[in-house]
């Protein structure tokens, strides 16, 4: 493999590269490769500790325990840390300390080798030299240290990759493209913000992957914008709530890079999301002759995003698409994934298209504007995550709910990124929602309804995925899937962030006639997703009417 050029290596800079990730992902191996192809020193932490003992880690721990280990662990990372233009594998358990974590942080770029618990069961189950692993139940150890342990990487990783999918040299080669990009595309002051996520499409798909920028602040850093514009000409859409907030400024940014900006503004909210509001786009990319190399930037929530995707999806047969949401919702959910349309009379989301963007730029900061109850609202989508496939990130939330509610900028931008990833994955296995996909919809059949039922903008979205998801816990627990301390716990965290957890009063059969409506219905039957467990979701066609309707009356509200 042949070693980066000098150009190349000016890109990557002298920042150190620090290695996180479980005991078997590949830290020491994938470390000395990266460090002879991009010019950096290697150093592996475990081997410094042994070096500077004179002694084995089985022997360390035998004699001081864990924690004389952690003590010692924390000592050589404080030495290592101090170099420059290094490559450092850490333990797999040097994250487990806070100060650790935040020195990791602050002194390099971290990237988390992530790979899966059969993975590492392939990896470790002869290696006799790791300590935590000598055990009677390998898999079951290795499943409970990725569990304690996975979350505290997502935390601490400026970039994360999968480990298991390809061989190393190609690996190298795919880190260090995004290294040299994370390092390049943002200011010092902001390096240690900014985090990236790719939405990565099989190989075999005719599409294209796309990065997620994650970070506060990093709206002012056009140039992310500029490196998906094959033509310097962007017709921005926002609406009137957040063009006097951050459109002029953009504007203004991109045009002293050279670009042309056309503004378009559309009314603010759910009710106008409909066809006269797509043509109010359609007119102006008209009117202001916009060929098929012209980007159509979204800037804004949820309904900017959708309207601005049609668009771009159907306009000229398909035009580049950027996604700038400026909502919570719109950041974790509805600006990933591709899905675009508008709402019909009869139903919410009926036209539309699965259309991917080229880029999305979540810039935390756009949050602090956010009105309380908008911001509650996309908490509701953020649990979700937890709740179909993520039960350590559903604790998580539990035990940081009031950090969050006081949009603390760290555990924001990691419960952000953490349901970006959840979302990326989905996605990326199951763009057309054939499968997988629709686990996302937990609690939206009851939700949608619910929207219609009350009419478009009383309730917000997030809002009635809260109550529809209170409503898809019960319905799990009548069916014996759960237990009735789970659905507390659900109820809990909806009450804590004040969002509904009731229905509003409407006849039950009414319910059913809108869920007769929704795009999930298959053979004239609404499909539910309901929980096995908190953390692990599926969907099921087979649920009596009856049983619905019994769920719809113990979970209205009396108002």
């Amino acid at each position: 493999m042949k070693d980066l050029d000098d150009q190349e290596k000016l890109a990557l800079g002298q920042a150190n590269i620090i290695l996180v990730g479980m005991m078997g992902a590949g830290k020491t191996t994938i470390g000395k490769s990266l460090a002879s192809y991009t010019g950096k020193k290697f150093f592996d932490c475990d081997h410094e500790i042994q070096e500077r003992t004179g002694v084995t880690i089985p022997v360390i721990f035998e004699i001081e325990g864990e924690a004389g280990f952690r003590k010692r662990e924390s000592q050589v990372l404080r030495r290592l840390i101090k170099k420059s233009n290094i490559v450092l594998a850490t333990g797999g358990g040097a994250v487990l300390n806070p100060d650790n974590r935040l020195m990791l942080r602050k002194n390099g770029i971290v990237v988390y080798l992530r790979a899966s618990v059969n993975d590492l069961y392939r990896r470790t189950r002869f290696d006799k030299n790791r300590p935590l692993l000598q055990t009677k139940d390998l898999r079951a150890k290795l499943n409970e240290l990725y569990q304690q342990r996975d979350a505290f990487y997502r935390e601490t990783a400026h970039i994360i990759i999968d480990t298991g999918k390809q061989n190393v040299r190609t690996l190298i080669k795919e880190l260090t493209k995004r290294l040299i990009h994370y390092n390049s595309s943002q200011p010092i002051d902001t390096l240690s913000a900014m985090r990236t996520i790719t939405v990565d499409f099989s190989p075999t798909s005719e599409k294209r992957n796309y990065p997620i920028h994650i970070g506060n602040g990093i709206l002012s850093q056009t140039d992310l914008i500029l490196s998906c514009l094959p033509q310097k000409r962007v017709a921005i859409v926002s609406n009137t709530m957040i063009a006097p907030l951050y459109l002029e400024p953009l504007c203004e940014a991109l045009e002293k890079q050279g670009v042309q900006t056309i503004p378009i503004i559309i009314p603010d909210g759910e009710a106008y999301k409909n066809w006269e509001t797509l043509n109010i786009i359609y007119d102006a990319l008209l009117k202001n002759h916009c060929e098929r190399n012209t980007t159509i930037l979204a800037l804004g929530g949820g309904v900017v995003g959708d309207l601005s995707g049609f668009a771009a999806a159907t306009y000229l047969r398909g035009v580049p698409f950027i996604q700038i949401p400026t909502t919570l919702l719109a950041q974790v959910d509805s600006s990933v994934g591709g899905k675009t349309g508008i709402n019909h009379a009869l139903g919410k989301n009926m036209i539309g298209a699965f259309y991917q963007p080229q880029m999305v730029l979540a810039d935390s900061a756009t949050l602090e504007t956010l009105p309380e109850r908008e911001f509650h609202a996309g908490l509701a989508e953020i649990i979700k995550y937890g709740l179909i496939r993520d039960p350590v990130f559903f604790e998580w939330l539990e035990q940081n709910m009031q950090r969050l509610l006081a949009r603390e900028q760290v555990p924001l931008i990691e419960a952000i990124q953490r349901s970006c990833e959840n979302k990326a994955e989905i996605v990326a296995a199951d763009e057309k929602e054939s499968g997988v996909r629709a686990l996302l919809n937990l609690g939206h059949t009851f939700g949608h309804a619910i929207e219609n039922g009350v009419g478009y903008g009383v309730w917000l979205h997030g809002e009635a995925v809260a109550a529809g998801t209170v409503l898809s816990a019960e319905l799990s627990r009548r069916m014996k899937l759960i237990t009735e301390a789970d659905v507390a716990r659900i109820r809990k965290i909806f009450q804590q962030v004040k969002l509904p957890v009731e229905a509003p009063r409407m006849e039950p059969e009414k319910y059913l006639e809108l869920m007769s409506l929704d795009k999930k219905v298959s053979a004239g039957k609404p499909r539910f997703i309901v929980l096995n467990r908190i953390g692990d979701a599926v969907m099921r066609a087979d649920i009596p009417p009856q049983l619905i309707i019994e769920t719809l009356s113990a979970c209205m509200s009396n108002e």
